[in-house]
């Protein structure tokens, strides 16, 4: 069965998997420079404190976990002729792009003491709300556009492929364009690029018509559904340490060559460079072992060999050995990148088949309420430099700037990676078609007694 619209003459008109794929190129470059690069330009280049940082990312890490449940609801429920998710898309490209640019564009009045505070913290939150209402109406397609296994798995892996593409630039190159032309411009030619990739794949997704006539799932009876599986709390959980394992990573980045290598800080392309290419190189053969064992074994390698690769990235002295070492994180995250969601939209495929409900985006805004706070884990991490070695910012790094990089860009995130992949073999999910069984057997037992 093939989720289609039909024209004129009733011919199927179906989304192409390359153009929903472009999609995450789009919604993947202004959250990567936003999440990679905002607590090295505010901490380090403007000297904002980073346990005000920290508390910052409280706030943040709440906010950003509620409004997800709230836009999912209220996507699930829309019901118009344009679509339940494309038209979020549309609204949510530009106030995306322009957050985005705001954020990395304070004035000069607003550049210390309590008004940079402010700035810092309402355009965050601004950012992290609108990529909030981008991603969970994006990432609720998937599973509608693309039904069928083969061409969920295809439209899967060019997105991921499209993601990793975006972070060369977002990423790997940011720190050379922002040096050329200054954190402001990069950030508009970024947010109006990826404005106009996500708007040209919206008009390009052609959700399933019949859509508009399902029953509107109820938020009570769905959050009971969901919170009641216990695949989900594992999958989340598991989801939820990884995010915040590779936004440090990330994060990290920067700091670990600055202070840990000693060099300037211009050199992380090189380092992220040999991460992403490396991911992108790899996802090819980790969607071939996906598609021959299966995304859940695999995810559970992936999340292992990821977790190891950051022993050899905590011993780098050069930029030699840190690129070396970045490659094995490549290794390691283009298989996780490559799996998870299809662990995801196999969950929501059994919530289908048993309920007859479709409620994509309450499930992808659930497993986003865990990825989400992965700036609490930043705000810890960050807080754990200023207590224990004494970074404060770039302008006050404290005794042990070096250690303190190591710990932010490896040790930190390599704890919650081994959690992840300790949490990720006790789950297990059913085949849908089993489900519906299961659920028929249920009913009948009950009917019985």
């Amino acid at each position: 069965m093939t989720t289609h619209l039909t024209d004129a003459v009733g011919a199927p008109v179906s989304t192409r998997p390359w153009r929903y794929a472009v999609g995450m190129f789009g919604t993947s470059i202004p959250i990567n420079m936003f999440v990679t690069f905002m607590g090295y330009f505010y901490v380090d280049k403007l000297g904002l404190d980073t346990r005000v940082f920290a508390t910052v990312m409280v706030v943040y890490a709440v906010i950003d976990a509620i409004d997800n449940p709230v836009y999912s609801y209220l996507s699930d429920r829309t019901r118009s002729r344009f679509g339940r998710r494309r038209p979020w898309l549309l609204v949510g490209a530009p106030l995306l792009a322009l957050s985005l640019i705001a954020f990395y564009s304070p004035p000069e009045q607003a550049q210390d003491g309590w008004a940079m505070v402010a700035w810092f913290a309402a355009f965050a939150i601004l950012t992290e709300t609108f990529d909030s209402l981008i991603n969970t109406n994006y990432g609720a397609l998937l599973p509608e556009l693309f039904p069928e296994e083969g061409r969920r798995a295809t439209a899967n892996a060019l997105r991921q492929g499209a993601m990793l593409i975006a972070m060369i630039i977002s990423v790997a190159l940011t720190p050379l364009v922002a040096e050329a032309i200054g954190y402001q411009r990069t950030a508009a030619v970024y947010g109006s690029l990826a404005a106009v990739v996500i708007v040209f794949m919206a008009l390009g997704a052609h959700e399933d018509p019949a859509a508009r006539f399902t029953p509107t799932p109820g938020i009570r009876d769905s959050i009971r559904a969901i919170l009641g599986t216990a695949a989900f709390w594992r999958i989340a959980i598991t989801l939820g340490a990884y995010a915040g394992a590779s936004a440090l990573i990330l994060a990290g980045a920067p700091f670990f060559v600055k202070y840990a290598l000693g060099l300037d800080a211009g050199n992380t392309t090189f380092l992220l460079a040999s991460v992403i290419l490396v991911a992108i190189g790899m996802l090819p053969v980790w969607v071939r072992l996906v598609q021959r064992h299966g995304a859940l074994r695999i995810w559970r390698i992936a999340l292992v060999v990821l977790a190891a690769s950051l022993v050899p990235m905590y011993l780098a002295g050069s930029l030699i050995t840190a690129v070396a070492a970045g490659a094995l994180v490549g290794v390691g995250l283009s298989g996780v990148i490559a799996a998870a969601d299809l662990v995801i939209a196999r969950l929501i495929d059994v919530d289908a088949a048993k309920t007859g409900l479709r409620r994509e985006a309450m499930f992808i805004a659930a497993f986003g309420f865990f990825n989400r706070l992965n700036a609490l884990l930043k705000s810890l991490a960050f807080l754990a430099v200023a207590s224990f070695y004494g970074f404060i910012s770039g302008k006050d790094p404290g005794p042990h700037p070096a250690e303190a990089a190591r710990f932010l860009m490896t040790v930190f995130p390599f704890a919650l990676l081994v959690i992840a992949a300790l949490i990720a073999q006790s789950v297990r999910i059913p085949e849908p078609d089993r489900a519906v069984e299961r659920s028929d057997d249920d009913r009948g037992t009950a009917s019985e007694q």
